[in-house]
């Protein structure tokens, strides 16, 4: 005897009737796929949806250069919207990356906004008339925020994130929301309402979580900046699973008040704080994203945001940068690729003119992860699993094994881990200063110890979610495509430091290094806290240095 669909399933199948009413009929792809295919990125220019000038505006621009072509009126903003909406539709059939579809208000608000600049009046601001997409964390009024919990679903939100609102002062259209994966605490995108988020890269690696969503979206250039969130790596491990810049910003740069990440308000006053930043094709748009928020005086919305414009904080322009390479983290050893990358990378900063450093801070890097990890988890889990039993809906696969309801911490226990947070803190300041006493301005160091791995592979995120712990701004830049040559080599002859290094070591060991062909080798860049500024210069050297000058700050794509 069949039995009745649980509340959960009933939510998914109307939330997936709901996207597909929201996708134009003449915006469908007419042939999926070949099962054989595992890279989509073609798939957009060769479908045959897409115009030429679509291709144009969506391929050959990045957002500032959209943003000075809207502004001098050599574009439309509502051509380019309708260009990324439709992108953003063959992006979702192929990899499952949106969840609220924002189209028919999008296209609407562009007019408008071309109509505003018609009349001669100035830009709103730094973004007028640029599409960008936003993670689904983020509330936008009379759209869901359910982040993929089906008891969450079919209640649409009442007002706008603190951030949402910014982004609209300065003149952008929102246009989609982006897949997450159940509980925002999972290294890979799948939840039960929307499902698993592929990458267009390679179908068989991860997306990245999460903001997987994002990373897939921007790939297939559905998008041109989008908007994560980061608390242990979600934002720089989604850009280095499809080979992105992302950037998490120090938790008081910019505004995170009003998410939707299923915990209690006042949760990450006694956890850690996550942080809301870009994910882009170029250095530039991540500096414009910056500086557009900053000329919104944050400050003035978010109570968490410090007061300082972005034109007032450090700048490391016109000085010789220092810059320091982390190869270890102490917890997990990175595989013969990735540390043959850092040498890459160094060797070119070098040739670049930038002073090069080598950095040995395992003996206080070793201490993050255990600690970021308790601090993750000081309310059981109560409050996410009491919205999952609400929808009577399961745990995702990857995290049944991992995740389960514990008592809340004693506010004794919090006390002592956030002494230990703050110890730790203040013994990583000595890392900014050379053996010589000269000030570091940044280091290199990896987003993770491995490629990027096959689905549900992801192992630990100590090199990321150290940074969130110590409230550092962080990075991804991408480098260069895996190819056959990187499958060689042997792990460190060392014996594994744990069980989190021996799971890293068999995705060196016991997978075909064959899936990691054709997917992005990135490093990633750290400064100090609030140091955003100088972290997005760094990462224009760095990107320069890989690149020959491509993607600086102030270059073309």
């Amino acid at each position: 005897m069949a039995t009745s669909p649980e509340a959960w399933q009933l939510a998914s199948w109307a939330k997936k009737d709901e996207q597909r009413a929201r996708i134009p009929i003449d915006w469908l792809l007419k042939d999926s796929p070949s099962p054989q295919s595992t890279n989509y990125l073609d798939v957009p220019r060769k479908c045959g949806l897409l115009s030429a000038d679509e291709l144009r505006i969506t391929e050959d621009h990045d957002a500032t250069g959209l943003a000075e072509a809207i502004k001098s009126r050599k574009l439309k903003s509502v051509d380019v919207v309708k260009a990324f909406c439709k992108r953003a539709a063959i992006a979702h059939q192929l990899t499952n990356c949106l969840t609220e579809i924002l189209f028919d208000d999008a296209i609407s608000r562009a007019a408008e906004l071309d109509a505003h600049l018609a009349t001669g009046k100035a830009p709103l601001g730094p973004l007028h008339g640029v599409p960008v997409s936003l993670k689904d964390t983020f509330k936008v009024k009379g759209y869901d925020a359910s982040i993929g919990l089906a008891a969450l679903t079919f209640k649409p939100s009442e007002e706008n994130s603190t951030l949402v609102d910014i982004l609209l002062n300065a003149g952008a259209v929102l246009y989609c929301k982006t897949n997450v994966p159940q509980t925002l605490m999972a290294l890979d995108s799948h939840n039960n309402v929307f499902g698993r988020t592929l990458n267009p890269l390679n179908n068989a690696v991860t997306a990245g979580g999460s903001s997987g969503g994002e990373g897939a979206l921007l790939a297939l250039r559905g998008s041109v900046l989008g908007v994560g969130t980061d608390v242990g790596g979600s934002i720089r491990i989604p850009a280095m699973c499809h080979g992105t810049f992302g950037v998490k910003p120090s938790s008081e740069r910019i505004p995170y008040a009003g998410q939707e990440n299923g915990t209690l308000p006042g949760s990450a006053k006694l956890g850690v704080a996550a942080s809301a930043g870009p994910l882009a094709h170029s250095i530039r748009d991540i500096e414009l994203f910056f500086r557009a928020v900053s000329e919104q005086k944050p400050w003035e919305m978010d109570p968490d945001v410090v007061p300082s414009p972005w034109s007032s904080l450090a700048t490391t322009s016109g000085k010789r940068l220092k810059i320091g390479v982390v190869r270890r983290d102490g917890v997990m050893e990175p595989h013969p690729p990735i540390l043959r990358l850092l040498d890459e990378v160094s060797n070119k900063l070098k040739a670049h003119g930038v002073d090069v450093v080598d950095m040995d801070i395992t003996p206080l890097f070793s201490q993050c992860q255990s600690l970021a990890n308790v601090l993750f988890g000081i309310d059981g889990g109560n409050a996410m699993f009491s919205l999952l039993e609400s929808g009577k809906e399961p745990l995702s696969p990857w995290l049944s094994t991992r995740m389960r309801r514990k008592p809340a911490l004693t506010l004794d226990k919090v006390r002592e881990l956030q002494a230990k947070r703050t110890a730790l803190q203040t013994q990583f300041l000595q890392i900014w200063k050379d053996g010589a006493g000269d000030a570091i301005d940044a280091f290199i160091c990896p987003v993770a110890p491995h490629p990027v791995p096959p689905i549900d592979r992801w192992n630990g995120v100590s090199y990321t979610s150290s940074f969130v712990l110590l409230d550092y701004p962080a990075g991804t830049v991408p480098v260069r495509m895996f190819d056959k040559a990187d499958m060689q080599g042997d792990m460190s002859l060392t014996k594994a430091v744990g069980s989190w290094d021996k799971a890293n070591r068999k995705l060196w060991k016991d997978v075909d290094r064959e899936v990691y062909v054709g997917t992005p080798l990135c490093v990633q860049v750290v400064a100090p806290k609030l140091a955003e500024r100088a972290l997005v210069e760094a990462m224009g050297v760095v990107d320069a240095a890989v690149k020959g000058g491509k993607g600086a700050i102030g270059s073309k794509l």
